[in-house]
């Protein structure tokens, strides 16, 4: 968990990873060996003679359609994001949107239905070059298209769950696990939305989250040559942690490992439809949530009312306070540092 004032060590996985590997389109079982075979059955090599032209057309046929099912295997290891389960954002997330174990057992099975794939291969190629019978090259043939096909039946569970795995990547957010973050907290209609985008220099991206109904808004904010990262998210923390099931508990806590500042807007008018009793409960639930992480806490709608509470208050429609509340939000990102910008 990032503590205020420390050093924060870069994770395994940076910005987007997902989306910077070119991750290949996985083919079902029964499409990849339609492909593998309708090349192979393409393929003619003439020879000095009958024997010689069956001979090298079955050689080349098996190593076509050999190298198409072997190609695809080793593709999908390569290209998909390699994972490790360190203390950060992306792979907290992968986990609760994919499931790593089934993930790594997926690509687990691809590596080795490669490698099943080019022993198959080198081992009938081999038997064929020996061969001096035209049934026998025949019959190594159908063998071999036979264990071909049984290897990529047996993997079929797993590609159709890398199929899905690419659809899911490609749905993450955008987020970069590397750079200061502040997190915007607090009940709907405070003010957080027209805050994010006030204090954003462009306009906020809404973004999936997997367990938001709205995605969650990033908007970056300039300081001289730093940038930071602004983040709502809107159905995760706008009620107690203590009522989330366990799943939005686990997606809380992926988002612990992104959060480096919190915002928590308090709407002391009550138009948003909260009472500040529940507005200050919910404060509660999320500093319990979100231990050693500092929170600022600012009202909002000053334009409506302010109460003495010694709490920073601001109107993000009438701009009242913005400039206080921008500096008091970098004075503490600016505390944030990560282990490589001190090399």
């Amino acid at each position: 968990m990032n503590v205020h004032g420390t050093f924060i060590t870069r994770g395994s996985i940076g910005k987007d990873m997902a989306r910077s590997y070119r991750i290949p389109t996985v083919l079902s079982a029964e499409e990849l060996t339609d492909k593998a075979f309708h090349r192979a059955a393409k393929i003619t090599v003439n020879g000095t003679n009958a024997l010689d032209t069956k001979k090298k057309t079955t050689l080349a046929k098996i190593t076509a359609s050999g190298d198409i099912v072997k190609d695809a295997f080793t593709s999908y290891v390569e290209k998909f994001p390699r994972i490790d389960k360190d203390d950060d954002f992306f792979p907290e997330l992968v986990d609760l949107v994919i499931g790593i174990d089934m993930y790594k057992k997926s690509l687990g099975a691809m590596n080795w239905a490669a490698n099943k794939t080019e022993r198959l291969k080198t081992e009938a190629l081999r038997e064929v070059r020996r061969s001096k019978d035209g049934s026998v090259i025949d019959s190594i043939r159908s063998s071999f298209y036979g264990r071909l096909s049984s290897i990529i039946r047996q993997v079929d569970d797993e590609l159709l769950f890398l199929q899905g795995c690419k659809t899911k990547f490609r749905n993450l957010p955008a987020v970069d696990a590397n750079v200061a973050t502040l997190v915007v907290a607090g009940f709907p209609n405070v003010g957080k939305s027209k805050l994010v985008s006030t204090l954003s220099s462009a306009a906020p991206e809404i973004a999936p989250y997997p367990f938001t109904t709205k995605g969650i808004v990033i908007g970056h904010m300039d300081d001289d040559w730093r940038k930071y990262q602004i983040i709502d998210t809107p159905g995760l923390l706008d009620r107690s942690i203590d009522e989330r099931n366990d799943i939005e508990k686990q997606a809380i806590l992926a988002l612990r490992y992104l959060t480096h500042v919190i915002l928590f807007i308090l709407d002391p008018s009550e138009t948003c439809g909260y009472s500040m009793e529940k507005q200050e409960a919910l404060l509660e639930s999320v500093k319990r949530g979100f231990q050693g992480v500092p929170i600022i806490v600012a009202e909002s709608k000053n334009d409506i009312l302010v109460r003495e509470s010694g709490n920073l208050n601001f109107s993000a429609e009438t701009g009242s306070n913005m400039d206080i509340l921008r500096d008091t939000i970098i004075k503490e990102l600016r505390k944030i540092r990560f282990e490589e910008e001190e090399l």
